[in-house]
């Protein structure tokens, strides 16, 4: 029956173990140059949450530190609830190696969300359609990157190579799950980690790099994201400052109808 499962939903399954913590285990299919990729290990996490029984409402905001590298292999997810009020819940997570070590921290608020007034002041960025564009080729990037159907509009850079020649740090994509899988919190969560860190498109190569800290807002709800079903979403990354060995990354991930679904932002270290 695993085998059936969408890679992304193996890679982030949990079961509770007897300790009352999540267990899990990495996959090979959404390995990094060192490690797993961050946008999944930023989903387990959440998972973890999603899992809870006593869980309220749906995720607002999820910020996850990666305090170091994560070993291939078996780990396991304490998820606390801090405190829970009428229509919000806030949870801190860790996530331990399997010698015990602790290699990433997460918070997240959980909501019930409810009918408001509502504006968005961002402008849908009016782009080619993803089916008018061609497939990225990530034959030589890390194997995460095969578990995505990419179609560069602006500023991607995989292998090494360069698609853009404008002096900035702007990436513009379509972007969908492959093998396709409707969209949901998780595959979102793992989405707004899929940029490469800017410096690799500011400076037009591969730097030692790294995200530290990674903040998502989700502005969808269960039923926005399943209107948007398996098709293709925009997302666009840019910096705001590159120094001292560190950068800003910030991200929009818009529905192919228009609507804004997620913001994340990150802070990066480099070298070079």
């Amino acid at each position: 029956m695993t085998n059936l499962l969408h890679p992304l939903d193996l890679a982030t399954n949990l079961e509770l173990n007897n300790e009352g913590l999540w267990s899990g285990h990495t996959q090979p299919a959404y390995g990094n140059m060192v490690g797993p990729f961050g946008g999944v290990t930023s989903a387990v996490m959440l998972n973890a949450v999603l899992k809870h029984q006593n869980r309220l409402g749906d995720p607002v905001s999820l910020t996850v530190n990666f305090a170091g590298p994560i070993e291939d292999g078996p780990f396991t997810i304490q998820a606390q609830a801090l405190r829970t009020n009428r229509s919000t819940q806030h949870w801190f997570m860790t996530h331990f190696q399997h010698d015990g070590q602790i290699a990433t921290t997460a918070s997240a608020v959980f909501a019930i969300r409810r009918e408001t007034w509502h504006s968005t002041e961002l402008d849908f960025p009016v782009r080619k359609p993803a089916l008018e564009l061609a497939r990225a080729d990530t034959s030589k990037a890390p194997e995460w990157t095969r578990r995505y159907d990419m179609r560069t509009i602006k500023g991607l850079m995989i292998d090494g190579q360069q698609l853009s020649q404008e002096p900035d740090a702007i990436t513009e994509f379509w972007i969908q799950d492959d093998p396709p899988r409707p969209l949901d919190f998780l595959s979102l969560t793992a989405i707004c980690d899929s940029f490469v860190p800017r410096i690799f498109v500011r400076k037009m190569g591969r730097f030692p790099a790294g995200t530290i800290s990674l903040t998502t807002h989700f502005h969808a709800d269960t039923a926005l994201l399943c209107s948007q079903s398996t098709n293709h979403v925009l997302g666009i990354a840019h910096a705001s400052k590159f120094g001292l060995g560190y950068h800003d990354q910030s991200a929009e991930i818009w529905s192919d109808q228009q609507q804004l679904l997620a913001t994340s932002h990150q802070v990066v270290y480099y070298k070079a």
